[in-house]
Order: C-alpha cells, then sequence, then structure tokens
C-alpha cells in the first residue's frame, strides 16, 4: 500500500461502537480554515452502527460542507475508515489501550468510479472496484464488502441559534459560577439564566430571528435541514474488523492527499 499523506484537518474525532451494540458518530462542520479550498477532504461527520442481525458493521463519512451540486470525487483524495478492535466491557466509561487496527481504505476516479479494499498489517482481505452512485451500492464478489457514494441530504442535526443563545446566556453570566479542579460549574442554579431548565430552553427553541447566520432557516431549529454533503458509505463484514475475542470497535475516518 502506498504511503499516505494526511491532510491537516481531515480527520473526525474517535466514536466507539459495540459490534452487538447500537451506533456512534463524530461531527465536524465547517471549522478547518485549512481545508476550505478543498471541501471534497473536509470530513463533516463519521457515523457508524450495526445491522440489525450484528452481523455487519456499517461506516458512513460525510464531506463537502454544503455542497452545491457542482463538486465530485477524484483521485485527488484518499478515504480512510479506521477501525480498531479490542476485548473489554461495552460500556466502559474509558476504551481500553492497544486493539487490532483494520483500515477500509476507497479511492475514487470520479463519481462512478470507485476502488475499496480493507486491511490489516499486510493483508487485503477485501476488494472492491466499480460504480458506487447506484442507490442499492457496489458489492464485491464475496458480499463481504459494499460501497455507495454520493450526493444526499445533511443527515446531521444541529440547532445553530439555540446554541448560540445558550452560549451567550454563560458568558453573560459566568461570572455567578464557581468551577471543579475539573473546570465543571459545581453551583448551577434551580431557576434564573443559568438554571438546567433555561439552558434547555434555549437549546431548543429558537430566540432570535438567527442574525449572522444567514445560510440557516430561522424558522427552523435545524440548521442543516436544507443542506447537502456529498456521502461515502461502507458496509463491511464484522469479522473483516473484528479480531477474535474482542467485543468493541473504535471507529475514526481521516482523509488524504493523493500519494
Amino acid at each position: 500500500m502506498k504511503k499516505l499523506s494526511l491532510i491537516a484537518g481531515g480527520v473526525a474525532s474517535l466514536g466507539l461502537a459495540a459490534l452487538l451494540a447500537t451506533q456512534s458518530h463524530a461531527a465536524d462542520h465547517l471549522d478547518s480554515a485549512t481545508l476550505a479550498g478543498n471541501p471534497m477532504g473536509d470530513i463533516n461527520d463519521v457515523y457508524t452502527w450495526m445491522t440489525p442481525d450484528a452481523l455487519k458493521l456499517n461506516l458512513a463519512m460525510t464531506v463537502s460542507p454544503g455542497d452545491p451540486g457542482t463538486r465530485a470525487f477524484t483521485d485527488a483524495v484518499q478515504y480512510v475508515f479506521h477501525v480498531t478492535s479490542k476485548a473489554g466491557d461495552p460500556q466502559a466509561t474509558v476504551a481500553q489501550a492497544g486493539g487490532t487496527e483494520t483500515k477500509v481504505i476507497c479511492t475514487f476516479v470520479s463519481n462512478t468510479n470507485v476502488s475499496c479494499w480493507v486491511v490489516t498489517g499486510t493483508a487485503t482481505t477485501a476488494y472492491v472496484q466499480g460504480d458506487p452512485s447506484a442507490a442499492t451500492g457496489l458489492t464485491s464478489a464475496d458480499g463481504k464488502l459494499k460501497v455507495f457514494a454520493g450526493r444526499r441530504s445533511d443527515p446531521f442535526f444541529f440547532n445553530l441559534q439555540g446554541f448560540r443563545n445558550a452560549v451567550d446566556a454563560v458568558h453573560t453570566n459566568v461570572g455567578a459560577l464557581t468551577f471543579t479542579a475539573d473546570g465543571c460549574p459545581n453551583n448551577l442554579p434551580s431557576t434564573g439564566a443559568l438554571s438546567i431548565a433555561t439552558i434547555l430552553g434555549l437549546l431548543t427553541t429558537l430566540q432570535t430571528t438567527g442574525a449572522g447566520s444567514p445560510a440557516c432557516s430561522t424558522t427552523n431549529i435545524d440548521c442543516f435541514a436544507a443542506f447537502n454533503v456529498m456521502a461515502l458509505v461502507v458496509q463491511v463484514d464484522k469479522t473483516l474488523v473484528n479480531a477474535t475475542g474482542n467485543t468493541i470497535v473504535g471507529v475514526w475516518g481521516s482523509t488524504h492527499a493523493k500519494p
């Protein structure tokens, strides 16, 4: 495998998913000035979840924030899902160290021509090449690897103005708080501007016109409701990413400049 050169900022942070449990996702929307000129390498979200029968792992990465419909997958960027399987209690609050890493790597010639392969160590355990743009996806000959890539509605929900309202409330009233050694407030009042009920209200309702955010609807609490993204979705057989005896996996995604 060719050496990969990391694109600065093209990483979505770690999310853990139990192999027999539910789902996880990590988000990073429009945070990196470094990637502003390369939106197809700018990760919005990484999602992961198991199929209902717990036999396959679904991996999804969205890029191209606020996609206008004119962008396309090309050979300028490689897309990588890093999947580390670990032993231990899926309910543990701290992830166990170590583990076995498997990479799912995808490169494009165009929106209708992708190559994806699964690598553990130096061994390639699955490969598929072809057109991933159909809604049914592209499936490898052994059925263990399936890929879809194309433009989709941004699934991420975020009430931007509600978040700003909550931040402003904290900034305005922060002098009334004291903090623990870990930086957490230890005396949130039961009533008033910094009460849990008030903060939750600011997060769940629009209190202003949404000034400063012209791209977001001022009547819809979901800022990304009308946004689109370019999505890469991979389904991989659990046996390819789960080392024997392990019960949980850690998943993160990265984008890389063409080697």
